[in-house]
């Protein structure tokens, strides 16, 4: 039987863009804010990574009540709309702040106005803008097919935004000057981009009535209770669907492995002798993914569905990243690309689908507990962005310190070289295999129409 169908081409191009605006906040910070801080401010990279893991005490029940008051919000722009508009002004407040922490100040006084903005942006505007820009992939349709083209649109647009960021914005500091101020007027130049292509984001689409959104075909049996909860409550629904949990593990790990791969700005400066590599190697990983995303749509619908395509993606991303340590010990370059190209591509049908599983796992909760909370189990995005994200580049701080890292010297230590090597190259074969174990039990998908049948 024929879904019917919600949105438009411009409609999916629309949403999909809304992700430029969030890699301009994620890709910038996670890619050069540490190299910044160490660099060009002089901090200490194991302080730095330290107040960032503080700083995720702020986030602990951030996610949950956000999309909590997303899913009890009613407004004439919807559900998630308005957060994730009046949300992102306060990312671009907060991602300037970052960089631009004042010469002037004691280097105490710096800690901490870089502590404030850290975390001001990601347990506040940030957790609100993202919570409900994934929401939205179950309230603007309910076409399966179409949550897949969003979420491909949607990589698309992030990834294609990663790979700018991260091949300019090197060569645009250094034309800008370098030292603070340029790195200052570059992240102004990114905050803008990201209040427009935001705004656009927000009003190419619009949210399904409530109504609509209660129906749902094959599953009329299905009381919906109540949807007064308390956090508390909210928790306790999540927690008790383990495929959310798999997805809050798969989240963390793998902003945990982007981190790492964004130690590539330390390991192509000190190791391999050419910090330019840095965007070559973005081109490598970033191509790879769009292309892999714009031909998700069509796996998924060949495949019967998302299981075995993310499986067997995750399996190859393991192989590809295992063989770019190979490569890497063999000194060719060459293939070094080749097979982090490889590993990109594996791992691309996930960024595509993630959010259509996100929304089967929502059905899930349906199913079982007769609750809607669609903006709740979104949180799980936020929470991984935050959690994996924040941790993997205080990570990248305390393993620079502990090896002996000092952003003064031009040369560094062996001891920070080969921990260079561990961090870049080591554990993200570790990271993805780990994934792959996990998407070997993602199997929300058939337990749903397992449910279905058995009413």
């Amino acid at each position: 039987m024929n879904e019917k169908k919600y949105l438009k081409w411009y409609n999916k191009v629309g949403y999909g863009s809304g992700d430029i605006a969030g890699n301009v906040v994620y890709a910038f910070l996670t890619s050069f804010a540490m190299i910044y801080l160490t660099d060009t401010v002089g901090l200490n990279a194991g302080i730095v990574g330290t107040l960032i893991a503080l700083s995720k005490l702020f986030d602990g029940v951030t996610d949950l009540f956000f999309g909590s008051m997303i899913d009890k919000t009613k407004s004439k722009m919807g559900k998630a709309r308005p957060w994730m508009f009046y949300g992102y002004f306060g990312c671009a407040v907060t991602l300037v702040g970052i960089f631009a922490i004042p010469a002037s100040f004691g280097q105490t006084a710096q800690y901490a106005w870089f502590f404030i903005c850290y975390t001001l942006l990601n347990a506040g505007f940030y957790t609100a803008n993202n919570i409900a820009y994934s929401a939205l992939t179950s309230l603007i349709t309910k076409n399966n097919k179409e949550r897949v083209e969003m979420g491909s649109f949607r990589f698309i647009f992030a990834f294609s935004t990663s790979l700018l960021i991260q091949a300019v914005t090197i060569g645009f500091v250094a034309k800008l000057g370098g030292g603070a101020e340029a790195w200052r007027m570059v992240a102004i130049v990114y905050a803008i981009i990201g209040v427009i292509t935001n705004s656009l984001s927000v009003f190419s689409i619009k949210e399904l009535p409530e109504e609509e959104l209660r129906e749902k075909d094959g599953d009329t049996s299905v009381k919906v209770e109540n949807e007064k909860y308390t956090l508390i409550d909210a928790a306790k629904l999540l927690v008790a669907n383990k495929y959310y949990m798999m997805i809050c593990a798969t989240y963390i790990l793998q902003q945990l492995y982007s981190a790492m791969l964004g130690v590539g700005t330390y390991y192509m400066k000190y190791v391999m002798g050419n910090e330019n590599l840095f965007s070559y190697f973005a081109w490598a990983i970033n191509i790879p993914l769009i292309i892999a995303l714009i031909i998700t749509p069509s796996l998924v619908q060949k495949w019967n569905g998302m299981y075995k395509l993310n499986f067997y993606g995750y399996a190859l991303g393991t192989l590809g990243r295992a063989l770019v340590v190979l490569a890497a010990y063999m000194g060719n370059l060459p293939l070094m690309f080749l097979f982090t190209g490889v590993a990109a591509f594996g791992m691309g049908p996930w960024q595509g689908d993630m959010n259509a599983v996100i929304a089967e796992c929502s059905q899930y909760t349906y199913l079982t507990k007769g609750k809607r909370v669609d903006g709740t189990m979104y949180s799980c995005t936020s929470l991984g962005v935050k959690l994996g994200g924040g941790l993997g580049v205080a990570i990248q701080g305390w393993l620079l310190e502990l090896a002996g890292y000092k952003g003064t010297l031009a040369v560094q230590p062996n001891s920070a070289i080969s921990m260079l090597q561990i961090m870049y190259l080591w554990l993200p074969v570790v990271i993805t295999l780990v994934i792959s174990f996990i998407m070997s039990r993602m199997k929300v998908e058939k337990a749903n129409e397992n449910f279905i049948k058995s009413m």
